[in-house]
């Protein structure tokens, strides 16, 4: 039988879904196969409504080997799991001749465990175990869940936390899982066979496409020890949020409340001389935090360090204390004892971590209203890891609709640790970039409105005229509108604002809402505003007339006094670059333009993406970013804005009429 052709496929994975087949879904899915074939690597933006998702997935199963999808959104991963892929390998098989196996695989802590469910869990302030069951009221909302979870524990094939609907509280998802470091292993624990962890580790060792999180990933990347079964193909969706996610991952962090939690854990477990030795050392290493000053800490203070060292010793004492004793009065030891360590082991890691005082270490302290204080450390840049990680022994396809940022994808190549595209050499990974466009005509479907006339924003300074422009916008718009705001106060106050000026307009803010029912809402009723901050740049997706206006306050480039970028900007600039250029313009480059894809999710969505921010118009490095935005028409003409507005609102109420 001849060997089926892209095209032949592709065409048939695209009509299993309802799709319709787009020059930029070929070009995508020709480039991934060249790369997947050569065993070379490639960035692709695709913009929205290319089909990506079949771009890739196409030519990966048409190789053979095994693929690892990684993605940053549940909503993705979902998708690919329950639409995607089973209608593409159904209509793949008659051309293949074979029918690819695929699975779902995360953290363990995303998965019920039937040893916490079933047993109980391990309590700080007395020996053994406690139910929780009968711990937590019957009335209660977290007795409520609790008691939901039992039931669904019958009834769930997966224990995926995300199959679970409603969903819970992390309060109470907690009390029926546990991390990776707390878990007994199949071999120990009496639900070893049944574990759902386990059996989606074994499903996915058996499948021929795994789909899982970035922050799997990044794990499987930092600690050596693989999680995610080999691959040959590895396949990055909405990679624009890779980077983040791994320094996330990378990211250790020590509380007061942390430490004293290892200490109770610790103390029914060792001698008397370890537990003291471990409860002086917290002792010391909380009066400490209660003295510090909040950010970055270029050096670590004397007396801290000595704090750090003494946490760091006594831990390390305890954890040898622990695998020397054993007591059967405790209740489940096993568990007591695993938890207790995992708590320790956490403890001594970081402290040792910021002890050390890495040069390729940022440290930095915070104190939280609500949270109280803490220490951080994360790595000054991941691109080190990932080149050395992730571009070894496999082909790598990383895509999104913002990967080219500026006119070219060098920015965030330079972030994964690729060289400039083209660079030659034995160790440098090849790789190239391809834009395969949009299906959308971005210069007739939005115009780019920059409000050049308003004062220049200056941080906590009144922005009255700001408002008054969003307030004419939101009217000209009727309602219509997505307000994507540099920080939460600058959210709140354009809220209270508007609502007061123009009550016939609702305005909905996050956090008012869970984020579902606020884009719910938003959807529903197209006279509706919502306002809110980062995580609403990317959360949304709103095709149709209910977002026909696009708002940014400002450019949103990292804050001045955030430790981990003015430090990676701080040594750039010791190398010889453009520290601004490659860490503050380049993030606020990748925002804006997630901001900007807000506006055109289908063919005949129109509108318009206001930024009332002069810089962008006046500013050096504006056409840096304005190169980064989908191209559409620019203007500076605020009447002629507003007019389009209405123009474009008196349409959709006349289509709503018809």
């Amino acid at each position: 039988m001849t060997k089926p052709s892209l095209p032949e496929l592709l065409h048939a994975a695209v009509t299993a879904v309802g799709g319709t087949e787009r020059p930029g879904q070929v070009a995508m899915a020709e480039a991934v196969a060249e790369v997947i074939d050569d065993g070379s690597h490639l960035l692709v933006q695709a913009g929205t409504g290319t089909g990506k998702s079949l771009g890739y997935l196409v030519p990966a199963l048409a190789h053979g080997d095994r693929v690892v999808v990684a993605t940053a959104t549940l909503a993705l991963q979902r998708q690919l799991v329950e639409r995607d892929l089973p209608r593409t390998v159904d209509a793949l098989h008659p051309l293949l001749r074979r029918r690819p196996e695929f699975a779902m695989l995360k953290g363990r802590s995303n998965y019920l465990c039937l040893h916490r469910l079933h047993e109980g869990v391990p309590q700080d302030e007395e020996e053994g175990l406690f139910d929780q069951f009968e711990a937590a009221a019957p009335t209660s909302r977290l007795g409520q869940d609790l008691l939901r979870m039992r039931d669904w524990a019958d009834e769930t094939e997966t224990g995926d936390r995300d199959d679970l609907t409603p969903g819970v509280s992390d309060r109470a998802w907690a009390q029926v899982s546990v991390s990776s470091r707390e878990c007994l292993g199949a071999s120990k624990c009496v639900y070893g066979a049944e574990c759902f962890a386990e059996n989606a580790r074994e499903r996915a060792k058996l499948s021929e496409v795994v789909v899982t999180n970035h922050a799997l990933l990044a794990i499987d990347a930092i600690e050596g020890a693989p999680v995610l079964p080999q691959h040959e193909v590895l396949i990055v969706d909405e990679a624009h949020e890779l980077v983040s996610r791994v320094t996330g991952a990378a990211t250790g962090e020590l509380t007061p409340g942390q430490v004293n939690r290892a200490v109770r854990r610790a103390a029914k477990l060792v001698n008397e001389k370890a537990a003291d030795q471990l409860q002086t050392a917290a002792e010391g290493f909380e009066r400490l935090m209660e003295l510090a000053l909040p950010g970055r800490l270029e050096e670590i203070p004397e007396d801290l360090g000595y704090a750090l060292m003494a946490l760091r010793d006594a831990c390390r004492t305890v954890i040898s204390a622990i695998g020397a004793t054993r007591d059967k009065s405790v209740q489940d030891e096993d568990a007591v004892r695993k938890q207790a360590l995992a708590s320790v082991e956490n403890v001594h890691d970081v402290a040792e971590r910021i002890a050390n005082g890495s040069e390729w270490d940022v440290v930095w302290y915070e104190r939280h209203d609500r949270f109280g204080a803490s220490l951080r450390v994360a790595p000054m840049s991941v691109s080190g890891l990932l080149r050395e990680k992730l571009f070894a022994d496999r082909s790598v396809v990383l895509t999104s609709a913002t990967l080219k940022l500026g006119g070219d994808f060098n920015g965030v190549g330079a972030s994964l640790g690729l060289s400039p595209e083209g660079t030659e050499g034995d160790d440098v990974p090849q790789w190239k970039g391809v834009d395969v466009g949009s299906p959308f005509d971005y210069r007739k479907q939005g115009i780019l409105y920059i409000a050049k006339h308003l004062a220049r924003p200056a941080r906590d300074a009144d922005r009255g005229d700001m408002l008054d422009e969003l307030t004419e916008l939101v009217r000209a718009a009727g309602g219509r509108t997505l307000g994507l705001f540099s920080s939460m106060r600058a959210a709140q106050l354009a809220a209270e604002e508007l609502r007061s000026r123009i009550p016939d307009f609702p305005v909905l803010l996050q956090g008012e809402e869970t984020l579902g029912e606020l884009i719910k809402n938003f959807a529903a009723d197209p006279r509706t505003c919502l306002f809110g901050t980062l995580s609403l740049w990317q959360g949304v997706d709103v095709p149709g007339p209910s977002c026909q206006l696009v708002v940014m306050d400002k450019i949103p480039f990292p804050r001045p006094d955030d430790p981990l970028m003015s430090a990676r900007q701080k040594a750039v600039e010791e190398a010889g670059g453009n520290g601004f250029m490659a860490v503050a313009a380049t993030h606020a480059a990748l925002l804006m333009a997630q901001g900007a894809g807000r506006l055109v999710r289908a063919s005949g969505d129109r509108g318009v993406v206001a930024v009332l921010d002069p810089r962008l118009a006046t500013a050096r490095y504006g056409s840096y970013l304005k190169a980064s935005l989908p191209d559409f028409w620019a203007t500076t003409d605020g009447n002629q804005v507003r007019k389009s507005l209405a123009a474009i609102d008196a349409a959709a109420r006349q289509a709503d009429a018809g």
